[in-house]
């Protein structure tokens, strides 16, 4: 049975052109880069060019990127590094649990206390919200670009022109949006910008933490001077290669621009097809959104039933609900929008997929659901 994989907002197959950097470096770059032998300063020379290769995709100077293990590390350093600069973090509800736990495990040891911020029923936050609860004691604003579970977007240029008005840091956490959305950082003009490589198709276990130029932060790693000292810890050469690799290669001839419209076609086939499948709706923005998120809400079918019908059709979807993932708790993001936190089903494309994916899950879906129905009554 041919498979049909729908989940690339979790996770990316990884490209070819990363594979072959990484294969590149495994057989050729040896050495330390911290090293001012031969070997080390070939591997010095690949690290900064990757650098160079990421900055250059996300519209940000080399010396601004900061490679880290991967979203959730460049993430959990915006947040303990920020900790001495106020009493308080503003946290939107619908912010990836990275920012939101990180946040209230610092809180709980002594850190800025956590202020969440509602969002309407699409998953927006608006702007007001947050400039209004912008006070003098503020550490640190937390935006996501769009969000990971419903695809909406934030208005992020709107937000941080606001707090830096106000003289506020703002963290964006762009790792949904990264490599289907035009970031460029300097553009932004945000303190702070996380994003994982593996998101698009980059290698896993690597990422970047972009730090606005003469910012200084407390690193979370320490004990050696990699990073400039920002992120402490012998690099990941190969996967850093794969992750300029890959960036180098959306880069070329607007070749993100071409795989976003191509993921917004297919996931507006699904939005498409929706009032015909009966009992399912679509949550958050359905135009002004990631272009590769479909979130649905089905009604009164457990989402693990849907998943495991869909894997047996060939089909591997995602759901926020709680028994279909890690958390032992509903969605989040959708009790915070005040929909049904139990019952979705998510969608999302990537730079694999291809119209007979779309037709697989239109064909599988309305017969999955309709099975699971008949089983009910």
């Amino acid at each position: 049975m041919a498979r049909h994989y729908l989940d690339h907002a979790s996770t990316s197959p990884t490209r070819p052109v990363a594979v072959e950097a990484m294969v590149d470096w495994l057989q050729d770059r040896a050495g330390d880069p911290g090293r001012i032998h031969a070997e080390g300063l070939r591997a010095r020379v690949g690290i900064e060019t990757a650098r160079e290769q990421v900055a250059g995709l996300f519209g940000a100077r080399p010396r601004e990127v900061v490679f880290t293990s991967g979203a959730t590390e460049s993430i959990a350093t915006a947040v303990r590094g920020t900790a001495t600069r106020g009493s308080v973090v503003l946290v939107p509800a619908v912010e990836h649990s990275a920012v939101r736990t990180t946040s209230e495990a610092v809180a709980a040891a002594g850190g800025p206390a956590v202020r969440t911020i509602g969002v309407d029923d699409r998953g927006r936050v608006p702007v007001d919200a947050i400039v209004d609860a912008v006070t003098p004691d503020v550490a640190l604003v937390h935006l996501q670009w769009g969000n990971h579970e419903v695809g909406t977007r934030q208005t992020v240029h709107e937000v941080v022109e606001a707090c830096r008005a106000r003289d506020v840091l703002v963290h964006v956490d762009a790792t949904a949006a990264a490599g289907r959305e035009p970031v460029h950082f300097r553009d932004l003009g945000a303190d702070l910008l996380s994003i994982g490589a593996h998101k698009f198709g980059g290698p896993p276990g690597v990422g970047a933490l972009f730090v606005r130029r003469g910012l200084r932060i407390t690193p979370l790693l320490v004990g050696g001077d990699q990073e400039r000292a920002r992120r402490a810890g012998f690099e990941n050469g190969p996967a850093i290669a794969g992750f300029g690799a890959t960036c180098a290669a959306l880069q070329d001839a607007d070749t993100w621009r071409a795989e976003a419209e191509a993921a917004r076609r297919l996931t507006e086939r699904v939005l498409a097809a929706v009032p015909g499948f009966g009992g399912v709706r679509v949550y958050g923005d359905p135009v002004d959104r990631l272009p590769h998120i479909v979130c649905l809400g089905i009604d009164d079918i457990e989402p693990q039933a849907v998943l495991l019908g869909l894997d047996q059709a060939g089909i591997a979807a995602h759901s926020g609900s709680a028994c279909s993932s890690e958390s032992l708790e509903p969605s989040p993001v959708l009790e915070a929008m005040g929909v049904d936190a139990h019952h979705s089903l998510r969608i999302s494309v990537g730079w694999t997929t291809s119209d007979d994916d779309i037709d697989a899950l239109l064909d599988a879906l309305p017969a999955v659901l309709a099975r699971l129905r008949a089983l009910r009554s």
